[in-house]
């Protein structure tokens, strides 16, 4: 056979394939309908994602939050859910208690009341969460297990439920156990009785934020806890569910999921999710972890959220391709709404629902997603072979009579790593109840009768910049917005809020203060110091200088620290160079967090309750340290940690003060 004859041959193999890679799919409602639709959401916490969004400016704040928010703007996110701050570190960093000891409340710490107020003002019908991941100390009485005492555990959670309402006029919608750790039933059961004894009624729990078993399992044992939980919640349960979870009857819900790199990959991947979480696994919410990479991009999971945001001293952020594929189903559905019984897999690759709200309106999601399933989340999604493929929709019921559908459109191209999203085409007619579409792979297609979607822009934000090596605070309360935390650090163990010295009248009235003096029951290793970073990573050369404080008596001990190369649940590893005083009048400097790796050490004369400052200075692979402008370690060799955050901290959990903090480059 000549070469042409067989090139004509492949030729039309081709063709013939092209033909018929063609289907008819119905979309019917006189049978009945689906499941009812419970939102798309982003997950703040878990921990101190959102730590620097604070601290931008405005309009750049607010245009952030519209694009997260806003209805039919942006992501236009139906759901927020929430840590409940626990004094511990939870992933990259810690968020503070409303009650760091058992005689202590405080319901304006961090800033998740701030985000919640924030979501509510630009979308009143947005679904709010609490769940915690650590507790402080007091709560476990000195354990590390916060089931010891479930009334005390209920009655603290209960308590930030109604400090939401009363501080802040916002109403919890639902509440879960502890994320991703075992439960306990005896507490889920105190639980739901103290929120029902406190007028929390309509505050819903979520279990168990993990698996699906065994908390499907002990919820069709056991009627009394099956009466107390309404969501099973499961994390990245890779589009499937267990048959047993099928028949609890319960709400199933992926209470987080994506935890993905926001690039063109990220996007696709959450495309396929947010599709086949239903599709596999009738699964009517799903949340992203986390809500916005708003964390140092060095810290762990660095740009996993919908979008970015961690540059609050330049004003820059991204707009990521997750905000626009959410945009997908979020402009065009709401919660409450009915999925439609008939949804599924394209026989040819790819996945297509489809929502009504009862009253005529129709929304079609469609993706074709091909690439690396890898890549995705844990565990990797299912993977389907995907073709390019002729689809006609045939609309029957009360859809016949669509005439015209609006239609928007997002395309990845893996090979460019180019992407189109979101982007308004010429409404499609229906004819006779029908219409078809070639879709190709890696799309993403919304067809509806809603007509208001948007794709909301802004001016572009200031250009990325680094962090400035030239930065002082003085922790003037009266200059910084009214948050708990100072801008721009990121307590990593510990927790560092603003105080107001009430008996100094002199210059440190205003300081920063760690004040976790109990261990709390954590969700990860934190480290046996506190520890607060900030800065550039690629720090190498510079002076930092601080004044510090300590209260206490014999054991306490503070340091300034550079070149800090570990955050987030490996904060105990750090290396770096650190200066450390201490109240029994010794200094040492060593090269990790743990104060083993021992540089130089001596006698400094420094005590409890005496103002200090204390100055580091690194240059190339030598350092200095003083003391009130005393050199006690003076341009020694530095065992290499070659570049870091700058640092504050304590030797262990104990209150101390800092002031005056500097950084200077050399």
């Amino acid at each position: 056979m000549n070469t042409g004859i067989k090139c004509f041959m492949f030729l039309c193999i081709f063709l013939c394939m092209r033909v018929c890679l063609c289907d008819d799919y119905v979309l019917d409602d006189r049978g009945g309908l689906g499941e009812s639709f419970d939102g798309i959401g982003g997950l703040s916490g878990g921990g101190a994602t959102s730590r620097l969004l604070v601290n931008y400016d405005e309009p750049f704040r607010s245009q952030i939050l519209d694009y997260l928010f806003k209805p039919k703007f942006g992501a236009s996110l139906q759901i927020l859910k929430v840590e409940i701050g626990g004094d511990a570190q939870t992933t990259d960093g810690t968020e503070p208690s409303h009650m760091h000891y058992e005689d202590d409340e405080n319901y304006f710490r961090g800033y998740e009341w701030w985000l919640m107020r924030e979501a509510k003002k630009r979308n009143p019908n947005i679904t709010l969460i609490g769940l915690p991941w650590a507790f402080p100390g007091w709560v476990g009485n000195g354990e590390s297990w916060p089931y010891s005492f479930p009334d005390i555990t209920a009655s603290y959670v209960v308590s930030w439920i109604i400090g939401a309402k009363e501080y802040h006029d916002l109403d919890i919608d639902y509440v879960g156990i502890w994320n991703e750790r075992n439960f306990d039933t005896k507490y889920i059961k105190i639980l739901r009785n103290t929120l029902d004894k406190s007028g929390l009624e309509r505050v819903k729990i979520i279990a168990s934020d993990f698996l699906w078993e065994p908390i499907t399992s002990a919820v069709i044992a056991d009627r009394e806890l099956s009466d107390a939980v309404d969501v099973l919640g499961v994390h990245y349960p890779g589009t499937t569910t267990t048959p047993k979870a099928f028949k609890t009857g319960k709400k199933l819900w992926s209470s987080e999921d994506y935890s993905t790199f926001n690039d063109y990959v990220g996007g696709g991947c959450w495309a396929r999710i947010l599709n086949q979480n239903y599709v596999n696994g009738k699964m009517t919410a799903t949340i992203s972890w986390n809500l916005i990479a708003s964390y140092y991009d060095n810290l762990p999971f660095a740009r996993d959220g919908l979008m970015t945001a961690n540059e609050p001293w330049s004003g820059n952020y991204v707009v990521e391709s997750p905000i626009w594929i959410t945009a997908h189903t979020t402009q065009f559905t709401e919660p409450g709404w009915r999925y439609l019984q008939s949804v599924g897999h394209f026989t040819h690759g790819g996945s297509y629902v489809a929502l009504t709200d009862g009253n005529g309106n129709l929304t079609i999601i469609t993706e074709t997603m091909t690439h690396d399933h890898s890549k995705c989340i844990r565990p990797p999604l299912p993977f389907y072979n995907v073709w390019a493929q002729n689809v006609t929709f045939n609309l029957k019921g009360s859809f016949a009579d669509i005439s015209e559908l609006q239609v928007w459109y997002s395309k990845f191209d893996f090979v460019t790593n180019k992407t189109l999203l979101f982007r308004n085409l010429k409404p499609i007619k229906v004819n006779e109840g029908s219409f078809s579409i070639e879709f190709d792979v890696d799309e993403v297609y919304t067809f509806t009768t809603l007509r208001n979607g948007q794709k909301g822009s802004y001016p572009d934000p200031p250009p990325s910049a680094s962090f400035p090596k030239n930065y002082k605070d003085n922790f003037d309360v009266l200059e910084h917005p009214h948050f708990s935390e100072a801008p721009n650090f990121a307590d990593q163990t510990g927790v560092f809020e603003y105080f107001t010295n009430l008996t100094d009248p002199g210059p440190h009235v205003f300081t920063l203060r760690q004040v976790v003096t109990q261990r709390p029951v954590t969700w990860v290793a934190d480290a046996d110091q506190t520890i607060s970073v900030i800065g550039d990573y690629k720090w190498q050369d510079l002076t930092v200088s601080c004044d510090v404080y300590m209260e206490n008596g014999y054991n306490d001990g503070v340091f300034i620290a550079v070149r800090v190369g570990k955050g987030g649940g490996v904060v105990r590893a750090t290396k770096g160079i650190f200066f450390w005083v201490y109240s029994y009048g010794t200094y040492k400097v060593t090269n990790d967090l743990s104060g083993t790796t021992v540089l130089a050490e001596g006698f400094s004369g420094t005590r409890a309750n005496v103002w200090y400052t204390l100055t580091l200075t690194v240059n190339g692979t030598h350092g200095s340290a003083e003391v009130n402008g005393y050199p006690f370690w003076k341009n020694e060799a530095l065992w290499m940690q070659e570049n870091g955050w700058a640092a504050i901290g304590t030797s262990s959990f104990q209150p101390a003060q800092f002031d005056n903090f500097a950084i200077e480059a050399v």
